[in-house]
């Protein structure tokens, strides 16, 4: 990276400041107005005038401790989104900053009146390098987003015996837009014939994601998909099982009964790993009263196996659930406890390390119908979730 060091006037010249006289404060380097405006990223190297300058920043109680006595001044506006990295070094004494950004396109008059945001302050004089970075401590604060077109004035200062150079090594890294993939598979043989379509997207952006989707128990449609749509011709009524799995995301299970005589779309929305995330294990069922599990449930406890053993950096949090009216009863709290650490004793067995696994019942005291009407409101509320840890 090359250093630009070059004489103060010329310097403020190629920066498009005016200053047509030293003691003209408005204009000086050392002023709001005057400051120094940065277009790209380079090594810069600017002069402190050690000049007092104007008290522009008076209305900022929380600024008492910055110098008045020598400061300069440099204006930046995003071209694009991005992030705002930086250094500022000085060979003796200490430097201080603050980063104001603008609310609405008049800046320096929005500092002198105090309501200017301050976004980023280092106000101890005790350090001879600051800065933006992705790693802080030492006088580095974090690095600070920007949208495009976003205005940010920054005052550097410094003793007022220090009229030395100020080394400004400005980063601006753009923000990186990756344009959601998608990949369509039509393997439709029959303009004429019904369209079934599955759909895969994010549940929270509604992007296209690129899943392995794995049909079975359709006879003709049988086989595993690599797309984020897939369309097909049904010929025959059929019921069919769809696996849908996506990496990052929680993997997503349906029957499906098929008809051959309508348009009929299947929509995935799958919802991102992270800690926090709750979800609903569809089809786990116990006999009535007891946490033995039924026969029917064992391949979604399997798919819950499979998923934790690819996804080995993942700890979760079994949770049982009962359905019953009124108060939480003792017996019931038993149940749902019995019933969690059922599940987790299933997948240990199955391979997954216990440290990974916690267990716990909550009765019927968190129902997803407070009155259920219907059977199935009753056995939505029966059920077991886990919790990502």
């Amino acid at each position: 990276m090359t250093m630009i060091k070059l004489p103060l006037l010329l310097l403020i010249s190629l920066f498009s400041v005016s200053l047509t006289a030293q003691n003209q404060q408005d204009n000086s380097i050392n002023s709001c107005s005057g400051a120094i405006n940065i277009f790209e990223n380079n090594l810069y190297q600017l002069q402190f005038t050690g000049e007092k300058n104007s008290p522009s920043i008076e209305a900022y109680k929380s600024l008492s401790t910055i110098e008045q006595g020598n400061q300069l001044w440099v204006s930046y506006v995003a071209g694009s989104a991005g992030e705002l990295n930086f250094s500022a070094n000085v060979k003796k004494d200490f430097v201080q900053m603050v980063i104001f950004q603008e609310l609405a396109n008049k800046m320096c008059s929005e500092i002198t009146s105090g309501v200017a945001e301050i976004v980023r302050l280092h106000s101890k004089r005790e350090n001879k390098s600051i800065g933006l970075s992705k790693s802080t401590g030492s006088g580095f604060l974090y690095s600070l987003s920007l949208q495009k077109g976003q205005k940010i004035n920054i005052l550097f200062s410094s003793s007022e015996k220090n009229n030395n150079y100020l080394e400004l090594d400005w980063i601006f890294l753009p923000e990186q837009i990756i344009k959601p993939e998608s990949k369509i598979l039509d393997r439709r043989y029959d303009d004429f014939a019904p369209t079934f379509s599955i759909i895969i997207r994010d549940k929270v952006n509604n992007n296209p994601l690129i899943a392995s989707i794995a049909i079975t128990n359709s006879k003709n449609l049988d086989g595993l998909y690599t797309a984020s749509d897939v369309y097909l011709n049904i010929d025959r009524k059929n019921e069919f099982q769809i696996k849908c799995d996506v990496e990052g995301f929680f993997f997503k299970d349906t029957i499906i009964m098929a008809s051959s005589f309508d348009d009929q779309e299947v929509l995935f929305s799958l919802e991102r790993i992270a800690k926090g995330l709750s979800v609903k294990i569809e089809d786990i069922e116990f006999k009535p009263g007891s946490s033995i599990i039924t026969m029917n449930s064992e391949p979604k406890l399997n798919r819950l196996k499979d998923f934790l053993l690819l996804n080995s950096d993942i700890s979760i949090e079994i949770q049982g659930h009962v359905f019953a009216l009124g108060d939480n009863s003792l017996a019931g709290q038993k149940i749902s406890e019995a019933r969690a650490r059922r599940v987790k004793k299933f997948l240990i067995e199955h391979g997954v390390n216990k440290n990974r696994l916690k267990s716990k019942g909550y009765g019927n005291t968190k129902p997803i119908y407070e009155e259920p009407k219907f059977s199935y409101e009753e056995q939505a509320n029966r059920r077991v979730e886990i919790l990502v840890l």
